[in-house]
């Protein structure tokens, strides 16, 4: 996972197991735990490709403290938002999070992936059945490897074995036809997901890869599906996301710290 471009803020709070700080450039207040997972690039970048509207209702499959969230209602206010976590000091976090920043649109839930609540969803607005779109950063790391000794740490990014395609259709089951799943992977996973993605009657796959300097090997890539579409899978032109000094470039920067929209395809 690449770093987040997280500055430290002078807001005061009591808890010494949060840090205060900010996301894109100081434009969203953001406490998150001082040890164990800390956010990363991955929710912040799945925020801005998503093609949101207004009063569109969308998902973020294990939220954490809602960096993501926040960051697509900063740039879609009047989104409908919901985080499935499975940690409870999260969910509390999360919410915790909206409130700060007045989005008062978005509600963290304890939900424990790859399991979803039954249908029909009540935790959906009044008379709607689908959701627009879901976003989701899985855990990528192999079952088999070492665990982290931080509980909270190890569920967010070792993967039991199997459970990739159980997530992809856990995820894709609140989604209307042609709303989108999107996720941020290890570059190591995109055929096992899009393989899954089309079992799931996702097409119209964009691999996007997240190249870590120009002419390096991506690590991680954004893999975007349509329900119930039957077209076929391409390949973008991506994002470089340091220049060889290791600053960000300013591409990147322009999502980062800006806030702007990454469309997947130019």
């Amino acid at each position: 996972m690449c770093l987040l471009p997280f500055t430290p803020s002078s807001v005061e709070h009591k808890s010494k197991d949060t840090s205060d700080g900010t996301l894109l450039g100081g434009k969203i207040l953001y406490r998150q735990f001082q040890t164990g997972y800390r956010t990363a690039l991955e929710p912040v970048l799945m925020a801005s490709c998503i093609p949101a509207k207004n009063r569109q209702i969308i998902i973020e499959g294990g939220c954490g403290a809602g960096a993501g969230l926040m960051c697509l209602a900063h740039r879609v206010p009047q989104i409908i938002g919901f985080g499935f976590e499975q940690s409870k000091e999260f969910v509390k976090l999360a919410n915790e999070n909206f409130h700060l920043n007045k989005m008062n649109n978005l509600t963290a839930l304890q939900v424990a992936l790859p399991k979803l609540p039954p249908r029909p969803f009540k935790f959906l607005p009044e008379g709607y059945e689908h959701v627009d779109h879901v976003f989701a950063n899985p855990p990528w790391h192999r079952h088999d490897t070492s665990p982290s000794p931080d509980s909270q740490r190890d569920m967010a990014i070792r993967l039991p074995k199997g459970l990739l395609s159980e997530w992809i259709y856990s995820l894709s089951r609140p989604l209307r036809q042609g709303g989108t799943l999107t996720l941020a992977l290890s570059a190591s996973l995109y055929a096992e997901a899009s393989a899954a993605m089309h079992q799931h009657r996702l097409g119209s796959i964009i691999l996007f890869p997240l190249w870590p300097k120009a002419r390096r090997i991506p690590r991680i890539i954004l893999l975007q599906g349509r329900m119930g579409s039957m077209g076929g899978s391409i390949i973008a032109p991506g994002l470089i996301l340091h220049n060889d000094d290791g600053d960000f470039t300013p591409e990147a920067n322009r999502i980062l710290r800006m806030g702007k929209r990454l469309p997947l395809i130019p």
